[in-house]
């Protein structure tokens, strides 16, 4: 399974979308500073992630967020939420 994520960066509030096919081990790489995008922005909380059946889908799947400022901003809504209730 390979998965498209949404992080919260705790330093800025800002938000990172990414894809992997093992979320767990994708979060610690961000908040451990091996991610040179990110390596500032640390510490992270994972918000929530999308799973696909091939790296293709979520490859995809995270450009589209990428490019397309309102197909992001739906998709950060829908983990974010209900973000104060946490």
């Amino acid at each position: 399974m390979f998965s498209v994520y949404l992080l919260k960066s705790l330093k800025d509030n800002s938000y990172y979308i990414g894809q992997t096919d093992d979320v767990n081990k994708r979060l610690q790489e961000h908040n451990s500073g091996c991610v040179k995008s990110t390596k500032s922005r640390k510490p992270f909380l994972l918000l929530g992630a999308e799973e696909y059946k091939t790296r293709s889908e979520s490859r995809w799947r995270e450009y589209e967020l990428k490019h397309y400022p309102r197909r992001k901003t739906k998709f950060i809504k829908k983990y974010t939420t209900n973000e104060k209730n946490r």
